[in-house]
């Protein structure tokens, strides 16, 4: 019984502290979008937190490691995203789906974790985070180029990368038009999104379903 119980107080301390760790980042998505990474603090990181510096402390060393932290989560869920989303189409899906599908993901993603968009593209991000970036949106060109192969199949490969380029620059423009609304015209601004992507792609994609 006491063997039992000395087993369980390890895992229950682990517990306690993945929920604080969880706490802890919260608090710092929120204050990253309110301030930005260069004006916030621990202290004010702490305090969205309702917990004590000191506590704050106990996990994380500074404002960055909480950062990398949170970082490489975010890294980790948007790779899955788009892995379940950037693979390549039926031939007798529209383009007109395919690429509404795709930006309803992202977007979905992206509005749900604003501080994404606030720790990728900040001027000042912390060197970690902008190395993994950078090797993300290596990858993320790879698997657009996946998908565009399917959906553009006339097209070369030279081609193909530049129209990924340009649909993923497309992409960010539009994100940041979004996060800065809400309700009924971020709902708007992601189908402008949709529709000026689908139409680029459609004199491109020949006489697929859609590109009419």
């Amino acid at each position: 019984m006491s063997d039992t119980s000395e087993q369980e107080q390890p895992r229950r301390r682990q517990a306690r502290g993945e929920r604080r760790i969880a706490q802890l980042l919260t608090a710092a998505a929120q204050v990253f979008c309110t301030t930005g990474y260069t004006a916030a603090s621990t202290n004010a990181i702490a305090r969205e937190a309702g917990v004590s510096p000191g506590t704050l402390y106990q996990f994380f060393p500074n404002k960055e490691a909480i950062a990398v932290e949170l970082g490489d989560r975010l890294m980790h869920e948007m790779r899955e995203t788009y892995g379940e989303v950037l693979t390549p189409v039926d031939p007798a899906t529209s383009l007109e789906e395919a690429v509404g599908s795709a930006v309803d993901r992202f977007m979905a993603f992206n509005t749900e974790h604003p501080v994404f968009f606030a720790l990728m593209h900040g001027p000042d991000v912390p060197g970690r985070i902008a190395d993994a970036h950078d090797q993300l949106h290596t990858t993320l060109i790879g698997r657009i180029e996946d998908l565009l192969a399917s959906l553009l199949p006339r097209s070369s490969p030279a081609d193909i990368t530049r129209t990924a380029h340009v649909c993923l620059g497309v992409y960010k423009a539009g994100l940041e038009l979004v996060l800065a609304h809400e309700g009924a015209e971020r709902t708007a601004y992601v189908q402008e999104v949709k529709n000026v992507l689908t139409r680029y792609l459609q004199p491109l994609a020949g006489d697929r379903p859609g590109a009419a």
